[in-house]
């Protein structure tokens, strides 16, 4: 793992720190991608990881006329819930809502996404599709890239070890334009892409006045389709028209075969994708299946960075630092542990041991707990993210001894069977009646994409929502 933690007050504090270590640093806003990388051994050399998560204003979604800029600590939920993206950036909030689970959202990065460069990464695919620039930024100065120009092969960009992204910016859809993205995952949650598309249409009346596809984890990079939208140029879209440039789509790319699809399936399913997208792009219905009011598990401030330590803080193995933290209401003072994660400094270090480790790599949500008032998966947390900040684990939502409402409905149903998922599924849950005090059923069963339960089949767990609601009155 990590050696060094650096959590930083400002970019300038964050570029001095690149500039000093060059390839052995690497930032850390969501860190759900680079911790696993770490764990796993394919960031070699990498000893040094530099926080930027309490800097405030990088979270920021900002409109500049016809554009929007994102800042480097925009995360998938905070696109899910901005009003002017789901508008009038709608191919960009659906491949959002289709990244992971609530608590992957509310940590994870657009800027991350687009970063880390795998082609099955959801975001890339609309950003492509936009017209999206990223603009890095060093101790040189700044330089802003297309992503054609930024993107070099599988996990390959033009990016250099001191620069560091700052925005990505986006033209938003014409009045004239309508968007959609699809995804085909090998499940309805926690999926990668087996392919996704996006598909942006001009239109005069009925007429396609122009077009702009792209195809995602069917190549090294996203892959634009220029057959098919030269074709549709002209065009209406008839049954006709749509079989034809679903059959040019799957003659573009020459996917590779891996353990989620062959080759060939891939083909068919661009076919299959880019003709479902053309026909919900004619009938109107590119929104059909937008949630309302999804479920978000970010709390009372939306996920939004409140304030900033007032001091950089340097974390150095070899120096003995400690962590100070508000774990239930309780002030803890721990001396090492700085390099490993959230989880496993509360069940190692301060031993709260009731938040679990099911899979440690954010499939299976045993993990969550609250991290500044937002649920997340603590697997994927470094533990040095916890100075100075607040925590609530599943030994906290009991107050002077009566149990949380999601505890008594758990009880009362009989959704605990082995128990080890339970206080996830606890967490999710008493975050989601902080945020919908009656929720519906697709609320509660958005809210528990991100817990796997290997006992019940989830119809106690979701019996146990219900009642909950019941019980809190």
């Amino acid at each position: 793992m990590w050696q060094n933690y650096y959590s930083v007050t400002s970019i300038e504090e964050a570029l001095d720190l690149l500039a000093e270590r060059g390839d052995h640093a690497r930032i850390v806003a969501g860190a759900t991608d680079l911790i696993l990388e770490l764990e796993r051994g394919q960031r070699s050399g990498v000893d040094t990881l530099i926080d930027i998560t309490r800097i405030p204003g990088l979270d920021r979604i900002t409109a500049h006329g016809d554009s929007i800029r994102l800042g480097p600590l925009v995360t998938h939920n905070h696109l899910v819930g901005h009003p002017a993206i789901v508008e009038r950036a709608l191919p960009l909030a659906q491949a959002s809502w289709s990244v992971g689970a609530p608590q992957i959202r509310n940590r994870g990065t657009v800027a991350g996404n687009v970063i880390t460069a795998s082609p099955a990464n959801d975001t890339i695919t609309p950003l492509w599709a936009l017209g999206a620039t990223v603009t890095l930024t060093s101790k040189q100065g700044e330089r802003t890239l297309d992503f054609p120009t930024f993107y070099q092969g599988v996990r390959r960009t033009t990016m250099q070890p001191d620069e560091m992204l700052t925005a990505i910016t986006f033209p938003t859809l014409a009045r004239s334009e309508r968007g959609i993205f699809l995804k085909l995952g090998l499940r309805h949650a926690q999926a990668i892409s087996v392919v996704n598309a996006a598909v942006i249409l001009g239109f005069d009346g009925d007429q396609i006045t122009h077009a702009r596809i792209t195809l995602g984890s069917v190549a090294p990079t996203i892959l634009r389709a220029p057959v098919v939208e030269q074709y549709l140029e002209g065009q209406t879209l008839s049954d006709d028209v749509i079989r034809e440039a679903a059959r040019l789509a799957a003659a573009a790319p020459t996917p590779i075969d891996d353990i989620r699809g062959t080759a060939g399936y891939r083909i068919e399913m661009c076919r299959v994708l880019v003709a479902r997208a053309l026909r919900a792009l004619r009938d109107g219905t590119e929104r059909a299946d937008w949630p309302d009011d999804p479920a978000m598990l970010w709390g009372a401030q939306q996920g939004q960075v409140q304030q900033a330590l007032p001091d950089g803080v340097r974390h150095e193995i070899d120096a003995g630092d400690t962590i100070v933290t508000t774990v239930n209401g309780q002030t803890y003072t721990r001396t090492g542990g700085i390099n490993k994660t959230l989880l496993r400094f509360l069940r190692e270090d301060i031993g709260l041991v009731g938040t679990k480790e099911g899979c440690a790599e954010g499939e299976c949500g045993a993990c969550t707990v609250f991290l500044d008032g937002v649920a997340v998966m603590a697997c994927l947390v470094p533990a040095p993210r916890a100075h100075g900040a607040e925590i609530v684990t599943v030994e906290g939502l009991a107050q002077d001894g009566v149990l949380h409402p999601i505890q008594q409905a758990f009880v009362e149903t009989g959704a605990v069977q082995c128990g080890y998922c339970t206080p996830g599924f606890l967490m999710s849950g008493a975050k989601l009646l902080e945020e919908h005090p009656h929720p519906t059923r697709d609320q509660i069963e958005q809210s528990i994409t991100g817990n796997l339960c290997r006992c019940t089949g989830y119809y106690k767990i979701v019996e146990a929502f219900e009642k909950a609601v019941r019980n809190a009155g």
